[in-house]
């Protein structure tokens, strides 16, 4: 009796079948981390089309790519 006690108990901790599988987990992670770079880019596009930003990044460019003396 102690141990159909004990299966009971046991088979009431866990989850039920729905929750306890971990399948898909991985799809859903890629999923996430995908949209958060597409927001990521989202918003480094419009930080792009400012004047100012691409002022900033034309002048960085033409001193980097400028022979000194």
């Amino acid at each position: 009796m102690r141990f159909l006690s004990r299966v009971r108990r046991s088979l009431n901790r866990r989850a039920p079948d729905g929750l306890a599988s971990d399948r898909g987990a991985a799809t859903a992670e890629y999923a996430i981390a995908t949209m958060a770079a597409v927001g990521f880019a989202g918003l480094l596009v419009l930080i792009m089309r400012s004047d100012e930003v691409r002022g900033m990044l034309t002048d960085i460019i033409r001193n980097a790519l400028s022979i000194p003396g």
